[in-house]
C-alpha cells in the first residue's frame, strides 16, 4: 500500500489535509522541522506519525506530497528524485482529490479560515462533510457528499483548483512580496472565478468584489440593499449578535451567533447563501451556526486572573481593526490591550501607516519585533518605526511580559502569524 509522505508536515495546509488523507485509511507519514508547531497537536492525536528532516525518510513505494514553502532542492525531494519517486505539491493533490465530492472553495484575503470552519459546521449537519481548513484541522468523513476547503490566493495557488462553487470573503491588498497591487492581487482572483463550475458567493459589500465576472451564476451578500442576501436589523449583544436575511428582499430567517464583530456576519452570510443554494433547510443552519465553537487562533479566549487572554493570528491592519471592534462588543467595559507582533519586513513596511492606525484602536499597545518569514529574515525598518507612528505604544521582549499584570481586568489580544504565542505563553507561565 502506498505511503503518502508529507514535505512539511506541520504546515497548517498540510496538516489538515494528512489528517484527512489517514482518517479514510491512507497510510500517511510526514517531516518538517524539529520544533514546535500548534499544528502538530492534531497529527499526535491522530496517531500521525513525523519526524525532523532526512534524506533518509525517504523510501521506494512512497508518494511525496510537498509543501509549498520548500524548494526542489529540499533534501528529501530531491532524495525522491533519485528513487524516481510521484512528487506533488500540496495544491495540485488537494485539486486531483477534492474532484470526488460536491467542493467549496472559500477563499478572500481574510476570513477565509473562519469561513471555512463555518461552513463546514453547518454543512456537516446536514450531510457527511470532509474539511481542510487552514488553521491546521483536517476531517476526512466517510461517504462525505461535500469537501470544504481553504484556497489560498498567495502566488496564485487557488488556480489549481476547479472547484464547484467558490466563497470569496474580499480582495484586499496583502502578500506585497509577490503581487505589485490590488490590481494584481483582483486579476488572480478574477482567474479563479473562471475556474469555478456551479456558482460563486462573493461579499457584494466589498467594492472589488462587485467587479468579478463569471460563467457561472453569482450571488452578492452582506449589509447593502443590492445584495442577493442581506442582513437587517443586526442586534449586537455581549452574548453574541443577531441578525434577520432577506433573500432577494424577501424575509428568509433570523439567525444569531455567537461571536461579535460586522465581519462575522458576512461570513455567517456567506454560509447561509450556499446552504440555501445547496437546499438545506434554515432550522438546520440556525441551530449549527449557534453551536459554532469557532476555529484555532482566531479569537481564541481564556481567562488569567481577573484578565481575558485571546490569540488572534491577526496580521494585517483589516484583521486587527476587526479583531479589536469585536473585543469592544463583547467587553464593552473593559481596557484592550493589544500584543501585536508584525508578520514579514515586506508587509510591514507596506502597510506601516494603516498597522498604526487600527492598532490605534486599543486602549494600549505592545509591539514584539518584526516577524521574519521562511522567504525573508531582514530588513531596513524596525519594530521602533511602527512604534513612533503610534502614541504611548511599547516594545516588549519576551522576558519583559510581567509589564501585562499592571492591566488588572484588561483583554489582553495576542495578535500576529509568526512566533507570538511564545510571548503569551511566557506571560501565563508568570501567572500561575
Amino acid at each position: 500500500m502506498t505511503i503518502y509522505h508529507f514535505v512539511g508536515i506541520k504546515g497548517s495546509g498540510m496538516s489538515s489535509l494528512a489528517q484527512i488523507l489517514h482518517q479514510i485509511g491512507y497510510n500517511v507519514q510526514g517531516s518538517d522541522v524539529d520544533k514546535f508547531f500548534f499544528t502538530q497537536t492534531a497529527l499526535e492525536e491522530n496517531g500521525i506519525p513525523f519526524m525532523p528532516f532526512s534524506k533518509d525518510n525517504i523510501k521506494e513505494g512512497m508518494t511525496i506530497i510537498a509543501g509549498n514553502a520548500f524548494p526542489d532542492t529540499h533534501e528529501e525531494i530531491e532524495a525522491a528524485k533519485e528513487l524516481n519517486l510521484p512528487i506533488i505539491r500540496y495544491h495540485k493533490f488537494l485539486g486531483e482529490f477534492m474532484n470526488q465530492f460536491t467542493s467549496i472553495a472559500v477563499t478572500g484575503a481574510h476570513g477565509k479560515t473562519s469561513t471555512t470552519g463555518l461552513l463546514a459546521h453547518v454543512m456537516k449537519g446536514a450531510k457527511p462533510t470532509s474539511y481542510l481548513i487552514g488553521d491546521g484541522t483536517g476531517q476526512g468523513a466517510p461517504n462525505a457528499n461535500y469537501f470544504v476547503f481553504e484556497a489560498c490566493e498567495y502566488r496564485r495557488h487557488f488556480l489549481s483548483y476547479e472547484p464547484d462553487y467558490a466563497i470569496m470573503t474580499n480582495i484586499d491588498f496583502d502578500h506585497p512580496d509577490y503581487f505589485a497591487s490590488i490590481d494584481d492581487v483582483f486579476s488572480a482572483f478574477q482567474e479563479m472565478a473562471m475556474q469555478v463550475k456551479k456558482g460563486i458567493i462573493a461579499c457584494g459589500d466589498d467594492e472589488q468584489l462587485q467587479k468579478i465576472q463569471a460563467n457561472v451564476p453569482v450571488l452578492f451578500y452582506g449589509f447593502n440593499e443590492e445584495n442577493d442576501f442581506q442582513a437587517r436589523n443586526v442586534v449586537k449583544e455581549t452574548t453574541g449578535t443577531t441578525f434577520d436575511v432577506f433573500v432577494r428582499n424577501t424575509y428568509y430567517a433570523t439567525f444569531k451567533i455567537p461571536t461579535y464583530g460586522d465581519h462575522n456576519v458576512q461570513n455567517a452570510l456567506a454560509v447561509i447563501a450556499i446552504c440555501h443554494y445547496e437546499d438545506i433547510e434554515a432550522d438546520i443552519i440556525q441551530e449549527q451556526l449557534l453551536s459554532f465553537v469557532g476555529v484555532k487562533r482566531r479569537f481564541t479566549e481564556k481567562q488569567v486572573g481577573d484578565q481575558v487572554v485571546i490569540d488572534d493570528y491577526a496580521h494585517h491592519p483589516t484583521e486587527i481593526k476587526a479583531t479589536i471592534q469585536a473585543a469592544q462588543q463583547k467587553y464593552p467595559d473593559r481596557e484592550i490591550v493589544a500584543v501585536f507582533q508584525p508578520h514579514t519586513f515586506t508587509r510591514t513596511q507596506t502597510f506601516l501607516q494603516e498597522f498604526a492606525d487600527s492598532l490605534n484602536g486599543a486602549d494600549q499597545v505592545y509591539l514584539c519585533d518584526i516577524f521574519g518569514s521562511a522567504r525573508e529574515n531582514h530588513g531596513k525598518l524596525s519594530i521602533k518605526d511602527l512604534q513612533e507612528k503610534i502614541p504611548g505604544a511599547e516594545l516588549l521582549e519576551e522576558e519583559e511580559t510581567a509589564v501585562l499584570q499592571k492591566h488588572e481586568t484588561g483583554v489582553l489580544i495576542f495578535m500576529g502569524a509568526g512566533d507570538i504565542q511564545k510571548f503569551q505563553s511566557a506571560y501565563e507561565g508568570l501567572c500561575k
